[in-house]
């Protein structure tokens, strides 16, 4: 096929809203971890770019989407980007390295999400040797399964299953949700977990962070449609409903059981509802897209507890809306999918049966099974030689400062204190702040 200047421009454009959003990430977790462990959380996603797209360029477009071996990983034939150079190396009806960088994306947020499990608790060395661990064996297979299409010779959850995943409820949700499972329980919970609040440091750093990851979600659903066309718009109208709607399903139940609507919950409920479209955006109408994303709202809401009563410490609810999210999002195709929607399978509710719904099922089992195999394997391993936990102290005293040697925030230096007073030197106390925060009125 012959390269569409149009096209080119949306897969370029879509890959850098993609791009935004792993930063939009960082803002996100950034802002609800405590204050003095933001440095940390938003370097393991910043880190994540540097060190995925190396690991993309050399060797994960070629594992990933070149040729197939036994329907589950690539080949090394174009290791390198080799041959993808050339005027005739076409990706439907865009250059071949439009799709690699569209791609490439994806892979880099996919394990960045799971960082938001591990919050506060995670040395920055055993962070990378994870990244990269789990790209290599997790990610990038999984990837082919679900999105090398070959005539029934690609990977077999997308091309012999043929279950549907548009933009990533499998292949990126559910799969760093069930990583970021494994990595909750093999570094345990944080001291003082359920005695200590532990809130948000910076709201407003989370409703930036969400409105960043809103506005990529676009690039994300929309660019997966690879072509300026009908499939783009359809998936742009339908994210655009299903995330609104989520929203307001969160705020409901929050309202419900809380007796007020919050901030943080207005975020997270954009973010579920982003994370249940993506799997489906394809295969609903913007009807079916509203439906889905007053429940997934709704689903997340009630899930983000489940933590507490299973006893498992992932800091910032990436179970509960990522894992929790693409699974529903996924299952609801096989209810909520119609012929007339671009992925062109009727569920359940318009007469196709349980067929789809059996197929979208076992790809998520068999997903889901396989990433937290792998990841609590690989958490252990790192645990027991370069070491992932923070020690005790550490741990009591920041991350920041610990694995950094920086603070987010200089309210010293800001106040002209420095070298003019003992508050330029704060001593720790029992509780985690300082001496001379708790002076100002200000948490450490």
């Amino acid at each position: 096929m012959e390269i569409n200047a149009g096209d080119t421009a949306w897969v370029l454009a879509s890959a850098a809203l993609v791009m935004l959003m792993t930063p939009g990430l960082a803002f996100f977790y950034g802002g609800m971890v405590r204050m003095k462990s933001v440095l940390n959380m938003m370097m393991m996603s910043f880190i994540t770019i540097a060190v995925v797209t190396v690991l993309w360029v050399v060797v994960g477009y070629s594992l990933t989407f070149a040729g197939d071996t036994g329907h589950v990983i690539g080949d090394f034939s174009e290791v390198g980007l080799k041959g993808l150079l050339a005027p005739e190396a076409v990706a439907g009806t865009t250059p071949t390295l439009a799709f690699v960088a569209f791609q490439l994306m994806f892979a880099i947020i996919t394990p960045a999400l799971i960082s938001g499990a591990i919050a506060d608790r995670a040395t920055f060395r055993g962070w990378i040797a994870f990244v990269v661990g789990w790209t290599l064996l997790v990610y990038f297979p999984v990837a082919h399964s679900v999105w090398f299409l070959d005539d029934g010779n690609g990977g077999w959850i997308g091309d012999k299953l043929k279950a549907i995943d548009f933009a990533g409820g499998t292949a990126v949700h559910l799969n760093a949700g069930a990583a970021a499972l494994a990595l909750a329980i093999v570094l345990g919970k944080r001291i003082g977990w359920k005695k200590d609040p532990m809130r948000p440091h910076s709201l407003p750093l989370v409703i930036l962070g969400a409105g960043l990851l809103w506005f990529g979600w676009f690039g994300f659903n929309a660019g997966s449609a690879l072509s300026a066309g009908t499939t783009a718009a359809v998936t742009f109208v339908n994210t655009q409903a299903a995330t609104a709607a989520a929203v307001i399903g969160w705020l409901i139940v929050e309202r419900i059981r809380h007796g007020k609507a919050t901030t943080l919950g207005m975020a997270s409920g954009a973010v579920a509802g982003l994370v249940a479209i993506t799997p489906s955006c394809g295969a609903v109408t913007p009807v079916g897209a509203l439906i889905l994303g007053v429940v997934a709202g709704a689903v997340c809401c009630f899930a983000v507890s489940l933590k507490y009563k299973l006893g498992f410490d992932d800091s910032l609810d990436v179970v509960g809306v990522h894992l929790v999210g693409g699974l529903f999002g996924s299952l609801a195709i096989g209810f909520l999918g119609t012929a007339a929607a671009p992925s062109a399978v009727d569920g359940l509710f318009y007469g196709g049966g349980v067929t789809q719904l059996g197929k979208q099922a076992l790809a998520n089992v068999v997903v889901g099974l396989y990433s937290f195999t792998v990841a609590f394997i690989l958490g252990k391993v790192i645990d027991l030689t370069i070491g992932f936990r923070v020690k005790e102290e550490d741990e009591i005293a920041g991350v920041d400062q610990v694995e950094h040697a920086e603070t987010a925030y200089d309210f010293l230096g800001a106040s002209g204190l420095r070298g003019h007073s003992p508050l330029a030197r704060p001593t720790e106390t029992e509780n985690g702040t300082t001496e001379a925060s708790e002076k100002e009125g200000v948490k450490a």
